[in-house]
């Protein structure tokens, strides 16, 4: 699969098989964090594999809103490890660091057979308390991983014309 037919189908996972991820593809999917930009290739971010069916329902019952990531079999943390840190454009390196490494990983989950769905509605404060992620770091998003257990919709996207200009700004 080439990276545009990845793109082409990987979309939001909301419901998951009762199936386990080889322990294989887990390791292709992270090491693709691992190989992905990051603000002065520092880094500074830790991703938290939670196996744990547990540790997924607790996550999934008070931890955020989005109560279908307890059947999925793996929950991928993402953890800002410098969340301080501002680039010198004005912008927080720690979001697009993790938004790199995430779209690395679905982009390999949806090459092995498997989907994703980015999730932010979560409340950190009890995320950090389930998985003992000291307060001075931030969780920066969550990230559902497993064999998607239903049939893919189409995508609405808008043209080209309606999110591109060239040489200078168009509205």
């Amino acid at each position: 699969m080439d990276v545009i037919e990845a793109i082409e189908k990987r979309r939001s996972v909301r419901v998951y098989q009762d199936k386990p991820v080889p322990e294989e593809k887990l390791e292709k999917i992270v090491e693709a964090a691992r190989l992905a930009p990051s603000a002065n290739n520092s880094q500074s971010h830790k991703f938290v594999v939670v196996k744990d069916r547990r540790l997924r329902k607790e996550l999934a019952q008070n931890g955020t809103s989005e109560f279908f990531i307890g059947g999925a079999p793996l929950i991928i943390v993402g953890v800002a490890l410098d969340p301080d840190y501002v680039m010198p454009g004005g912008i927080s390196g720690h979001p697009v660091d993790i938004a790199i490494a995430f779209d690395h990983m679905s982009l390999v989950a949806v090459e092995e057979g498997l989907g994703t769905c980015w999730i932010g509605a979560f409340y950190k404060n009890q995320v950090k308390q389930i998985l003992g992620i000291p307060e001075k770091y931030k969780v920066v998003a969550l990230l559902p991983l497993g064999y998607p257990a239903d049939s893919p919709k189409e995508k609405l996207r808008k043209s080209l014309e309606n999110i591109v200009s060239y040489d200078s700004f168009t509205e």
